[in-house]
């Protein structure tokens, strides 16, 4: 096991892998194991084979996901990070109510481009027992999502975005009421970026100029016209016609550079409150930003609703 320190206090992943444990729950894993060369037991975090069967072991043995599976060319993404924004998260509405951490499924979650994957609802639900709407704009990614949650008998909602230009429209109905909206943006700008960022990675990390992702992704997960910034902005723009629907709107911001002109849209349109909140996963750090048009004295008022 290896230790990282700089994970959220609550988050089950903050002393590292435990493999002893993982290939109990999940004995396929132990095919992918091996030695480093400090003699610790860890995996190839290059190879896609085995990120998969490290999700399926952590999902299982920490979030009693008993089956996760996706196809090979969707996003297979780091739990403990993902995890992370969760815990995170829940201390934003911890902010509103005295510093008391909410647990149950009144707290409702809108997970923006959810995926396959469905990482956050599947660990936000153990994690906290928070009702979870997953919104993709991808059919497949809906149907895999809903089989993963079949399987495991999860009450998770999933809804296909038909309008690729929206966001909330279409997804907020007009009685809907959301604690916290959370996204994972996609980050680049064109097919070309997200390129030449995935052969950037595969050089840094000493593999040459390989343009196949370890941990996968389709496009629409990877880039979209005008990349994060735009995405974001479009949301920015559109939460403001549910303003009153949604307690906190939230998204991760892959490039602190790209914040500046976050905050300046936020206050165009007159969000109440602008959080950036920082996490760190190893060496990488990420954030992300959140907003609201609700003041904080109602806010506290609409935790106690029953939605």
């Amino acid at each position: 096991m290896t230790t990282d320190t700089k994970l959220h206090p609550r988050n089950q992943h903050r002393d590292g892998y435990n493999f002893t444990r993982l290939v109990k729950h999940s004995p396929e894993l132990e095919a992918f194991t091996r030695h480093s060369p400090a003699g610790q037991v860890t995996i190839d975090f290059h190879d896609e084979q085995a990120v998969r069967a490290l999700n399926q072991a952590l999902l299982k043995a920490h979030y009693n996901i008993n089956f996760w599976d996706i196809p090979a060319s969707y996003l297979c993404p780091p739990i403990p990070g993902r995890v992370d924004y969760i815990h995170h998260l829940a201390d934003l509405l911890a902010s509103d109510n005295s510093q008391v951490v909410l647990h149950g499924r009144n707290i409702k979650v809108l997970d923006i481009g959810t995926g396959a994957n469905i990482v956050y609802p599947l660990t936000g639900q153990s994690e906290y027992g928070w009702h979870f709407t997953g919104v993709d704009i991808d059919p497949t990614a809906i149907k895999v999502a809903q089989q993963i949650c079949q399987f495991n008998k999860l009450n998770i909602k999933l809804k296909l975005q038909k309008n690729p230009e929206n966001i909330f429209r279409g997804v907020i109905g007009p009685h809907d009421f959301f604690h916290i909206t959370l996204c994972n943006p996609p980050f680049h700008a064109s097919p070309e970026a997200a390129k030449k960022g995935t052969q950037r990675k595969w050089k840094n990390l000493g593999k040459g100029t390989q343009s196949k992702l370890n941990f996968g992704g389709q496009n629409a997960e990877l880039w979209c016209p005008g990349g994060e910034v735009k995405f974001i902005a479009t949301m920015i723009e559109q939460s403001v016609e549910f303003a009153e629907q949604c307690l906190w709107f939230s998204s991760l911001v892959s490039k602190k550079d790209n914040l500046k002109p976050l905050y300046k849209m936020l206050e165009k349109v007159k969000a109440v409150e602008v959080k950036t909140i920082d996490m760190a996963q190893g060496q990488k750090v990420s954030r992300f930003i959140a907003w609201t048009f609700i003041k904080k004295e109602q806010r506290h008022l609409s935790l106690k609703r029953d939605v």
